[in-house]
């Protein structure tokens, strides 16, 4: 699949919701889109790897860590579930470790930034529930669309 954010944006104009220039991109695709699923949590990454070691249907994992840069919501081995369950992208509100490896991956990743720390291990989070972040509301089973220009989230799918 082949699309510009840009041309979405000037197409579907009233249609497209942009998320505020955060992100910076750390997966092996720069490019990917698909239906939305949501988790909201803080600094604890049990939801994220349960979630990821599902079918992913070309899905995107919105992941709120509530912009924490304390610790790592992704990392590899995390990477390597996405792209073994067929996840088209993660996006994560927060930090990724594992960097290099995560850029060798086919598999689309963007965060905020990158911290060597791994989260705590406590289970606590919720799952599928509208999450906002960068005055955007991604709600489940809507539609994210990344590229080099940024993100943009859509009810219906554009391409």
């Amino acid at each position: 699949m082949t699309f510009q954010t840009a041309d979405l944006c000037d197409t579907h104009d009233k249609a497209v919701r942009v998320v505020e220039p955060m992100f910076n991109s750390y997966g092996g695709k720069s490019v990917f889109c698909g239906p939305i699923t949501t988790l909201k949590l803080f600094e604890d990454n049990t939801l994220v790897r349960s979630t990821l070691e599902g079918p992913g249907e070309g899905r995107v994992l919105v992941v709120d860590g509530g912009g924490s840069m304390r610790c790592a919501m992704v990392g590899d081995q995390l990477g390597v579930l996405a792209v073994k369950n067929g996840w088209a992208g993660i996006v994560v509100y927060g930090c990724i470790r594992d960097s290099k490896a995560m850029g060798e991956m086919d598999v689309g990743v963007f965060a905020l930034g990158t911290n060597p720390r791994k989260s705590v291990k406590k289970g606590v989070g919720d799952t599928d529930i509208p999450v906002t972040f960068g005055g955007v509301t991604f709600t489940p089973g809507e539609y994210l669309y990344a590229d080099e220009d940024g993100v943009i989230v859509s009810e219906n799918a554009l391409t």
